[in-house]
C-alpha cells in the first residue's frame, strides 16, 4: 500500500513475522556442503579428498574444528591411501582427477568393485563423463558401478540428459557400442534430446495449445517462460522452439510446477519408447547377449568381397541360458517400498506376480493411460490397469504368494532355455541395406567360455527376403521346415527345381495358406500325388500345400535323389 504523500505502509505483521523468520534462521546451524558432511560423518581416516582446495576445516574431539593446510602432495598421498585400500571412500572433483586413475587396477592393492556415485554433475556434461572414466579403465578386475544422485526435482534431467546423450555418442565412437559409453547407466527415456523426445516434445505443443494438459496453460506457460508458441493468428508456429531452449526455460519455473510438466512430457516420452521396442525399432546401439553355452550349427557365407575378400555370414547358433529369478527376500523389499503394491495369482496358470504401480502413459489425445507393473520371477512386464482386471490375476495374501513364489524360483533355477537363432555376421555394411529394416538392434552374443559374435539377429520371417535381395538359392539354403515357417510368416519362396515356381503364403476365407504359385499344368498331378491339393478360385486352379504337413511336402518336392520322377508324374 502507498499513503496520500507516496511513502509506502509496512504492515506491521508481516514484518514482525519477517523478523520471526530470520531469528529462527539464524540460530539454525548452517548447511554443510556434500563433502564437509562426508567427511564428518565417515571421518578423515575413511575419506580420501582429492579436490583443488588448498585449506579445510576438519573436525577433532570435543565437537570442536580445526583448519588444516593441503598442497598437492596431500592429494597423492591421499590418492595412494585409497588405491592401497587403507581409506575406502574417495571423494575427487574436476581438480583433483586430472591426470589420475581410480579403477580397480591389476597392479592395485585395492582391487574392490568401484560404486561410482556421481553426485552434482554440473553444467559441463564432458568433464563428467571425464570424471566417470577416472574409475573404468582398461586393465582391471572388475568394472565399476555407476550412481547417479539426484534430487526429485525433474529440473535435474536437463543434466542427466546431457550426460546421457554425450556417453552414448561417446561409446558410439569409440568403440561401436552404446553400452561401453554409457555402461547402461540410463534408459533411452533419460535422453531428452533424442527423436523419441522431439516428436514427444511436439505432441505436448499440441496438447498444450488444445487446452488438454493439466499442468499449465498456453498463456500462463507462455509468459513464465518467454516462448512464443502463437502467431499472431493464435496458430501454432511451424518452426518450434528446440527441445535444448524449452529444457533450459523449464529451470527458471517453480518446482511444483516443473515436475507436473517434466511428468507430462515423461509419460509422452515412455509411450514412444514402449512402442518402438515392442516394434523392434527401438536403436539402443549393441545389446549384450549373455548365454551360458552356444554352438555354431551352421556357417553359410552371403556375400563376398571381390576386392577385400572380407566375407560377410549367416550363422546359426543353438543358444542356452539359464534362468536367473528374483528372490523371495528382493520381492518383498520391493512390495514394502510400495503402499500401492499387492500379491497376485493366475488363476489358469497358478503363476505369480507383483503388482506395482508405474508412470502412467500418456496417447497422443492426451488422455492419461493409468498402468502397473507386473513382477515375476523371471521378468517383468507392463500392463494397462484396465487390462488388469479382464484377466485372470487375482489377490492373495503374503503367505500364500511366497510360497508359490519359493517354488516358482526352484523350478526356473533349474531350467535351462534352448533357442536357435540366426546372427549376420562379419563384413554387413555392403549388406546392410539387404537386412531387416524393422529390426536394427546389433547384438553380441558372449557365452560362458569367452566365445564372442557380433551381428544382427535374422528371424525366420526375414531370411526369405534376406537370400531374395542377395541372389542366393533359397530352396538350397534352407531346410524345409524353416521354408515353411518363413512362409507362413509372410514371406515367399522361389524355387528352380523341379520346375520354376514360387512357395508363398495365401489368405483364403480368412485363413492362411501355403500355395504354390506356377505350376505347370501337366505336373498337377504329380504335386497332388505329393500331397498337394487344388481348388478353381476365379476361374483359376490353384495349388496348395495342407498346412500340418508343409515342411513334409516341400522337402518332398525339392529332393534331387531321382525317388520322385517330375517329367513323368510316377514315384
Amino acid at each position: 500500500m502507498v499513503g496520500d504523500d507516496g511513502q509506502p505502509i509496512y504492515n506491521p505483521e508481516a514484518e514482525a513475522a519477517r523478523d520471526q523468520l530470520i531469528e529462527k534462521l539464524c540460530a539454525m546451524p548452517a548447511i554443510m556442503s556434500a563433502l564437509d558432511a562426508l567427511i564428518e560423518h565417515f571421518g578423515t581416516d575413511a575419506v580420501a579428498e582429492v579436490t583443488g582446495r588448498t585449506k579445510r576445516l576438519v573436525p577433532i574431539a570435543g565437537g570442536r574444528q580445526k583448519l588444516e593446510s593441503r598442497s598437492v602432495r596431500t592429494s597423492q598421498a591421499e590418492a595412494s591411501a585409497f588405491m592401497e585400500g587403507r581409506k575406502r571412500i574417495l571423494i575427487f572433483s574436476d581438480a583433483g582427477g586430472t591426470g589420475r586413475s581410480y579403477h580397480a587396477s591389476l597392479d592395485a592393492q585395492n582391487q574392490q568393485q568401484r560404486v561410482h556415485m556421481l553426485l552434482e554433475p554440473g553444467w559441463r556434461a564432458d568433464r563428467a563423463i571425464q570424471g566417470l572414466g577416472r574409475t573404468h579403465r582398461t586393465h582391471q578386475a572388475c568394472p565399476p558401478l555407476f550412481r547417479p544422485v539426484t534430487t526429485d526435482c525433474r529440473g535435474e534431467l536437463r543434466f542427466t540428459s546431457t550426460i546421457a546423450r554425450r556417453l552414448d555418442t561417446l561409446g558410439a565412437l569409440t568403440r561401436g557400442q552404446r553400452q561401453t559409453g554409457g555402461q547402461n547407466l540410463f534408459d533411452p527415456s533419460d535422453n531428452l534430446e533424442s527423436e523419441y523426445a522431439c516428436a514427444a516434445l511436439l505432441t505436448w505443443f499440441d496438447l498444450l495449445h488444445a487446452g488438454k494438459l493439466t499442468s499449465t496453460t498456453l498463456d500462463d506457460f507462455q509468459s513464465r517462460t518467454g516462448l512464443e508458441l502463437c502467431n499472431s493468428d493464435g496458430v501454432l508456429k511451424d518452426d518450434m522452439p528446440p527441445i535444448q531452449r524449452w529444457l533450459n526455460r523449464l529451470l527458471a519455473l517453480p518446482i511444483d510446477l516443473q515436475n507436473r510438466i517434466f511428468d507430462e512430457f515423461l509419460a509422452l516420452v515412455e509411450t514412444r519408447i514402449a512402442a518402438a521396442r515392442e516394434a523392434g525399432t527401438l536403436d539402443v546401439g549393441v545389446e549384450t547377449i549373455l548365454v551360458d553355452k552356444a554352438t555354431v550349427l551352421e556357417d553359410r557365407v552371403l556375400r563376398t568381397d571381390p576386392l577385400s575378400g572380407a566375407t560377410s555370414h549367416l550363422l546359426t547358433l543353438e543358444i542356452e541360458r539359464r534362468r536367473h529369478p528374483v528372490s523371495l527376500e528382493r520381492i518383498l523389499r520391493l512390495a514394502a517400498d510400495d503402499p500401492t503394491a499387492a500379491f497376485l495369482r493366475n488363476s489358469r496358470s497358478s503363476k505369480v506376480a507383483l503388482r506395482t504401480r508405474a508412470r502412467s502413459g500418456m496417447g497422443d489425445d492426451g488422455i492419461p493411460i493409468s498402468r502397473i507393473e507386473l513382477h515375476r520371477p523371471t521378468r517383468k512386464e507392463y500392463l494397462r490397469e484396465a487390462d488388469l482386471f479382464e484377466s485372470a490375476w487375482e489377490t492373495v495374501d503374503e503367505e500364500t504368494f511366497s510360497v508359490l513364489w519359493v517354488e516358482a524360483v526352484a523350478e526356473a533355477s533349474a531350467t535351462v532355455d534352448t533357442e536357435t537363432i540366426r546372427l549376420a555376421t562379419g563384413l554387413l555394411l555392403p549388406i546392410w541395406s539387404a537386412l531387416p529394416a524393422d529390426h536394427l538392434v546389433v547384438n553380441r552374443i558372449v557365452d560362458g567360455e569367452g566365445g564372442t559374435w557380433l551381428g544382427r539377429l535374422v528371424f525366420d520371417s526375414h531370411v526369405v527376403a534376406l537370400f531374395n535381395k542377395l541372389g542366393i538359392d533359397q530352396a538350397g539354403a534352407l531346410p524345409p521346415s524353416d521354408i515353411a515357417r518363413s512362409v507362413l510368416s509372410g514371406g515367399s519362396v522361389d524355387i528352380a527345381y523341379p520346375f520354376p515356381a514360387t512357395i508363398k503364403r495365401a489368405l483364403v476365407n480368412g485363413k492362411s495358406r501355403v500355395e504354390l504359385g506356377g505350376v505347370p499344368h501337366e505336373q498337377l498331378a504329380w504335386v497332388k500325388s505329393l500331397g498337394c491339393f487344388t481348388e478353381i478360385i476365379q476361374y483359376r486352379t490353384r495349388v496348395f500345400i495342407p498346412v500340418e504337413r508343409a515342411a513334409q511336402i516341400i522337402g518332398t518336392l525339392l529332393q534331387r535323389d531321382g525317388s520322385a520322377d517330375p517329367s513323368t508324374g510316377q514315384r
